[in-house]
């Protein structure tokens, strides 16, 4: 009698929980994830070996374009507010409510602070079509050191820590601009503060 072979069925693989799982992981990481705010002027940053990453948070960035123009921001949103207020009792100026609030997502600004109501009063796409003058003008260097000054203080009141001073200067960027902002700040003995760059390969050395 011939012998009765047995049915056999392809192996079989359930893909519902990798499915699941991927699903999770792009939820997580869609969740947590910061987005690299929008800032007010394109600065193409030169490249160095520096990787040495700042921080997230506390970081005042002082941007300097191609045209010369300085522009100051800050992140930290617990001190803003407080670093607005600081500015308005120093200069004389009041800020609605709302233009509070505008000023709390404004990632980076160059205008004085007498003019900042009329742009934080404006939409974000209307923002983004004013062509503002810069912080750093041949006649006034002091608004631009007030603000990060003043910055420090309400970080340090606000959340109890020292803030990251960074400086991001266009590729092309005017040598002599670069240098007189640092200078300014070596005027008030402040003496560490980082270049941002972008990151290029480091240089292989051969045995």
């Amino acid at each position: 009698m011939g012998k009765v072979k047995p049915h056999r069925t392809g192996p079989s693989l359930d893909m519902t929980p990798m499915v699941d799982l991927a699903f999770l992981l792009v939820t997580f990481f869609m969740l947590t994830t910061k987005f690299s705010p929008e800032e007010v002027v394109v600065v193409d940053t030169p490249a160095s070996t520096s990787d040495f990453k700042l921080p997230e948070s506390n970081v005042i960035r002082i941007l300097i374009d191609k045209d010369k123009r300085v522009f100051f921001g800050l992140e930290s949103d617990k001190a803003k507010p407080l670093l607005l207020d600081k500015m308005a009792a120093k200069y004389g100026v009041t800020f609605t409510q709302k233009q509070k609030n505008a000023f709390g997502g404004l990632n980076s600004f160059g205008v004085p602070v007498q003019q900042l109501g009329s742009l934080l009063d404006m939409s974000t796409e209307k923002r983004k079509e004013v062509k503002q003058p810069g912080l750093l003008s041949v006649t006034d260097t002091v608004q631009l050191m007030d603000w990060v000054m003043e910055a420090r203080k309400a970080n340090q009141e606000a959340v109890g820590k020292p803030t990251f001073i960074a400086i991001k200067g266009d590729n092309n960027a005017d040598v002599a601009t670069v240098k007189r902002v640092i200078q300014l700040m070596q005027n008030k003995n402040i003496n560490r503060f980082n270049l941002i760059t972008d990151l290029e390969n480091k240089p292989v050395v051969s045995r």
